[in-house]
């Protein structure tokens, strides 16, 4: 039986890779807008929203897309402004970024206290989710991070109820929840993958969202104040992306069905996994190493450029033809993001006595950009621009952090975007589930029954 399956399936297989094939030219003759983009790039229009704003060009009418230096705004509020507020402060602000987006307006310092009092008291997770978590197998952290919010279906007395009331309650819970799912996960595949020791560490009171997980995950005297600051600024940073990212689309799009808030984030999780999404700032970081090793001068332009340009040509490094975290879908001029990032990168850098690497990958961003424009000349009508995640893959190994928990601690910030979106989704004046056309394209044949 087992060689009939095999065969069956190289059979079918095979077959696919005819019927499945669609010309690409067939998307222009029926105005299809493939991966929901227009001709010039930008998104196709497809929601509403209050929540965040993305923008990387403007258009006056009757003219073409102009790119502008990136803006990303949550509620209405610059981000930059948010961040440097915060920074002129000396004080973390995830769980400020948090209420903002949940609610729409700024805290005052008794409410943000409150918040930020029961995020941390709702952290702790129940014993049985805790135990469960021992017992799920696997690598992929994401993975686990997926069945464990499926699981927390079953603690919740009404997992199925949509009211206001209920989904700030579920948005906040899993919020709070994140950190110790993704820190215990990553500790029990420690444990039974590598053999090292096992710590579940129960979360601090008093401190940041962003202190508890180095905490959880590392251990007490094991990260500096510094990393908790640039961990929180990442959490900022990544916590929201407009309705039309892939992972928050996904979420919107299962709300609409009218399906429970645990189907719906477990939904968003698997969208964000994908390499070409969540998963970028390990290829980015994985790229750096390799570039670290193989340029022999990472002060010679020439030698860098070079290389960038074989890169592109897919006759190095993992021949792709990609040079990753360069570009973005809305970003043209700069990603806002990748800016914030970079100037606190640059402090952590000198703390952790890793200037050189700093100023070499700083060099690559100004130099890949320019090997991109010159590689692709005039069949790119867009420029390009570094990503956030051509710095925070960088930035969580200087912390410390495993490479496992990069894509989770994406998913550990975003959270907040998708549960946002859940809720505006689910309170429109006028819901309507989302369901796209797909034009069907297959010539038409005879049939006939088997004889």
């Amino acid at each position: 039986m087992e060689k009939k399956r095999d065969y069956m399936i190289y059979k079918l297989s095979e077959s696919i890779k005819q019927t499945s094939r669609i010309n690409n030219e067939l998307f222009k003759k029926f105005n299809v807008k493939r991966g929901l983009r227009n001709e010039d790039h930008s998104g196709v229009l497809v929601g509403l929203t209050k929540i965040g704003d993305v923008v990387g060009y403007e258009r006056k009418e009757g003219e073409a897309l102009k790119a502008i230096p990136g803006k990303l705004f949550y509620r209405g509020v610059d981000v930059e402004d948010l961040v440097h507020g915060l920074q002129k402060e000396n004080r973390v602000g995830f769980e400020e970024t948090v209420f903002l987006l949940l609610s729409g307006y700024l805290s005052d310092e008794e409410e943000l206290k409150v918040f930020s009092e029961l995020l941390n008291h709702l952290m702790p997770l129940e014993q049985k989710t805790k135990m469960n978590i021992l017992d799920l197998e696997g690598h992929n952290i994401m993975n686990i991070l997926s069945r464990s919010v499926l699981e927390m279906y079953i603690f919740d007395e009404n997992p199925e109820d949509t009211s206001r009331e209920n989904l700030m309650s579920q948005s906040i819970n899993l919020i709070a929840k994140f950190p110790a799912i993704i820190a215990y996960a990553y500790n029990i595949v420690r444990h039974s993958s590598y053999g090292r020791s096992l710590h579940i560490r129960h979360p601090k009171e008093g401190v940041s969202l962003a202190e508890n997980f180095l905490y959880m995950l590392k251990g007490p005297n094991r990260y500096t104040e510094l990393d908790v600051r640039i961990l929180d600024l990442a959490l900022i940073l990544h916590a929201e992306h407009g309705g039309g990212n892939n992972s928050t689309f996904t979420v919107r799009v299962t709300s609409s069905s009218g399906t429970d808030t645990y189907s719906s984030i477990a939904a968003g999780i698997g969208s964000l996994k994908g390499p070409l999404h969540g998963g970028a700032n390990i290829q980015v970081i994985d790229m750096f190493n390799h570039l670290k090793e193989t340029i022999s001068d990472w002060e010679d332009d020439k030698e860098i450029t070079t290389y960038l340009l074989k890169m592109l040509n897919k006759d190095a490094y993992n021949r792709t033809g990609l040079i990753y975290g360069i570009g973005h879908a809305v970003y043209t001029i700069s990603d806002p993001r990748a800016l914030l990032l970079k100037e606190m990168a640059r402090e952590l850098a000198k703390e952790k006595k890793r200037e050189k690497e700093f100023a070499f990958l700083e060099k690559l961003e100004s130099l890949a950009i320019d090997a991109f424009m010159k590689f692709k000349g005039s069949r790119v009508n867009k420029q390009v621009c570094a990503n956030v995640d051509f710095y925070s893959g960088f930035v969580y190994e200087m912390i410390g952090l495993p490479v496992e928990v990069y894509t989770p601690l994406f998913a550990m910030s975003r959270i907040v975007g998708w549960t946002a979106h859940r809720i505006e989704e689910l309170n429109f004046e006028s819901k309507r589930i989302i369901r796209p056309a797909y034009k069907n394209v297959i010539e038409p044949k005879a049939f006939s029954l088997l004889s």
